[in-house]
């Protein structure tokens, strides 16, 4: 079996990055994409199962995780709230033959992509300008002006590191951004080994 291949989403708040990410894995099989499946220290809500949307730990066996080293990235939400993925999952859904997708934060896409190297593709969503995603922020309605601002200084913070990325998708016309996603995505998948 060929093992699969990883890769890494990142972008600002607001730049339709999960909607890119959602319709490839939904309208695109063929890719045989599989999201990592990740560690969290809050409990189970509604009907979620360990091991299915996420690994549970309490804070103490993630604590002990990370210091083991066994997490490629993890964050610290809240205090004693944390999220992270394992490598050890990483590796199994890849020997498996699986193409892993990690929809993570802009810093986390930079250092996996550093562990993983030529294995690994990292794509940045853009928005096509602070102003549109402001325009989407508050479209959406979902949050103040307080909040809108702070998402907004966040992610010009985070667009200054997209260089950092292998490819970078400016998400002005939602369709093109699709193709050209799916187009990167098939490239790579289907590329021999380096």
């Amino acid at each position: 079996m060929t093992k699969g291949k990883l890769i890494i989403f990142s972008a600002p708040s607001g730049s339709g990055k999960s909607t890119i990410v959602n319709w490839l894995m939904q309208e695109h099989a063929e890719l045989n994409l599989s999201f990592s499946i990740s560690c969290t220290s809050r409990p189970p809500r509604g009907t979620e199962k360990d091991g299915v949307e996420y690994f549970f730990l309490t804070p103490e066996e993630f604590r002990k995780r990370i210091d083991n080293g066994e997490f490629v990235e993890y964050e610290e939400v809240y205090p004693n709230r944390f999220y992270g993925t394992l490598k050890a999952q990483i590796e199994k859904q890849l020997e498996a033959g699986q193409n892993v997708v990690l929809d993570v934060d802009v810093k986390g896409g930079i250092n996996i992509k550093k562990q993983y190297g030529n294995q690994a593709l990292s794509v940045f969503i853009q928005p096509p300008s602070v102003d549109e995603l402001r325009k989407r922020l508050e479209l959406r309605a979902t949050d103040s002006s307080e909040a809108i601002r702070s998402r907004l200084a966040k992610a010009e913070y985070e667009m200054s590191f997209s260089s950092q990325f292998d490819v970078i998708v400016v998400n002005d016309d939602l369709d093109t951004a699709k193709m050209q996603a799916l187009n990167i995505l098939q490239q790579f998948i289907l590329s021999p080994e380096p």
